[in-house]
């Protein structure tokens, strides 16, 4: 099943095979910072820079620690500093 790994584990960021327990993992050693977070497990640094993972991880911050998830602020956004074409991006990611 996709999104699933091998020990029934939900892979929360599918770019880089980020999975739950994982990212609790490292919120439990006390990192709650999702740039943190991000710079450790690399999550949302893909080929879809976050779309989907972001909003996922920024949920299980909420649940763990218990803040509001409106209070965790999202990780800044950074484009590559030259426009790349899209097909040069779809070929790093394979």
């Amino acid at each position: 099943m996709q999104g699933i790994d091998k020990r029934g584990d939900p892979i929360i960021c599918r770019c880089n095979d980020v999975t739950e327990s994982e990212i609790v993992e490292v919120i439990k050693k006390g990192f709650t910072d999702i740039e943190e977070i991000k710079r450790l497990l690399r999550i949302g640094m893909g080929p879809c820079q976050g779309r989907t993972c972001i909003p996922l991880v920024m949920r299980i911050i909420a649940r763990e620690t218990g803040v509001n998830v409106d209070e965790i602020t999202p990780p800044t956004s950074r484009p590559p500093i030259i426009p790349i074409p899209i097909e040069v991006a779809r070929k790093a990611a394979e």
